[in-house]
């Protein structure tokens, strides 16, 4: 049973989602007045998570990773289609946009904790602590 905790699994691949798009986000407002810098953003989460292969892989050496292990190279940054935003100078980036998106990053990162939280106080509670 506690090999297969699959709900913490899926809160870490939540709360690191949650935090590359913040990093994402973060980079796109540094750069709101760059000409020609276009803003990108991260695929949603249930996008990239439904699209983690499922194998049966094992490591036989230390050095090895698995697929579920680094989920961090999943999360990549592709340009954000912005059309209706473009300044004179190509710059594509809105600062309101950006704000918007940053909130919805932020609400994906408190509900990942909460589901972490959730699902350590049903396994404390399980083994009667």
């Amino acid at each position: 049973m506690l090999e297969k905790m699959q709900i913490f699994r899926l809160a870490q691949g939540m709360a690191t989602h949650a935090s590359a798009r913040q990093a994402v986000i973060a980079q796109n407002v540094a750069n709101a007045d760059t000409p020609g810098y276009r803003a990108r953003d991260i695929a949603p989460f249930k996008d990239a998570f439904s699209s983690l292969p499922e194998t049966n892989l094992r490591a036989t050496r230390p050095g090895h990773i698995l697929p579920g292990e680094s989920t961090s190279s999943i999360w990549r940054a592709q340009e954000a289609v912005r059309p209706d935003t473009l300044s004179p100078n190509g710059n594509n980036v809105s600062i309101e946009t950006e704000l918007m998106m940053s909130a919805q990053a932020q609400s994906e990162q408190r509900r990942a904790l909460a589901i972490y939280r959730s699902a350590l106080t049903m396994l404390r509670t399980s083994i009667g602590r």
